[in-house]
């Protein structure tokens, strides 16, 4: 699926603080169109409003006048209407809010921009180097982009088959910053999106040892019989005796009976 027809696929409802920078202007006013009857959006406006606001400028303009939406226009926005409830019609001048500096970037746009619009922020924003940045601009960037430097001579840096050839072939943007005599190299390439985890099911085959007794049937210890240790183990040799109650002897075959009883 192309960005284009993704950016179809969002709604007002599901857009969010990271997916907000992938769309433009005429796609937020395209969301709120089709979310025009939609009674949880007007209850809910605010929410939405600060989305969209995390990744675009909104101006209301309070005058229909065509000369104030062309100056709205010529600043690079967007002029739309929109419905806030059901008796509240707005317009709005929208323009996405552009990267430029390094302290621009945040978790929420940085794996919305190339590798090669990291370098342009950086290149604008340099002076001192990698090092020169804040521990947190910093973990932003790493969070979306594999970062490498080096510092070399400026007549080593570009060595045939060295790190700088390595790096670029393997589809690394640099910046280059001249410190006098030297060279520092940053290569940036865009991380890949990594899977989140999802819960697995054990699906191996089992040994009989190993699959856990089901004693969801099993009687309470309260009901199970006690063996009698005096009973006598019923063998395959002395079930037919036991069980022959057909003697010569019915007297004895009572006292027998008599005897199992008071035991």
């Amino acid at each position: 699926m192309t960005k284009n027809s993704d950016n179809k696929a969002l709604t007002l409802k599901t857009l969010s603080k990271s997916s907000v920078w992938d769309v433009q202007e005429n796609d937020i006013f395209r969301m709120w169109e089709g979310a025009d009857k939609d009674s949880e959006v007007h209850e809910n406006v605010r929410h939405y409003v600060d989305i969209i606001r995390s990744a675009f400028t909104i101006e209301e303009v309070n005058s229909d006048a065509p000369a104030i939406k062309t100056k709205y226009e010529k600043l690079g926005y967007k002029v739309g209407q929109v419905r806030l409830d059901e008796n509240t019609k707005v317009t709005w001048a929208l323009k996405k809010r552009p990267i430029m500096r390094v302290t621009d970037l945040t978790y929420e746009n940085i794996r919305h921009i190339s590798a090669a619009k990291l370098i342009e922020v950086l290149d604008r924003n340099f002076g001192g180097g990698w090092e020169s940045l804040s521990q947190s601009i910093k973990d932003i960037i790493e969070s979306g982009f594999d970062i490498s430097t080096t510092t070399l001579p400026k007549d080593r840096l570009h060595k045939k088959g060295g790190m700088y050839d390595k790096k670029v072939s393997d589809g690394f943007e640099v910046l280059e910053i001249e410190k006098g005599t030297w060279v520092e190299a940053i290569f940036a390439k865009v991380k890949p999106v990594a899977e989140k985890p999802r819960m697995q099911f054990n699906t191996h085959d089992e040994d009989e040892d190993d699959i856990p007794e089901d004693d969801y049937n099993k009687p309470d210890e309260d009901d199970i019989e006690i063996e009698d240790p005096n009973d006598d183990e019923i063998t395959e040799d002395n079930y037919s005796t036991m069980m022959d109650l057909g003697g010569d002897d019915p007297d004895e075959e009572a006292a027998n009976l008599t005897e199992y009883g008071e035991d």
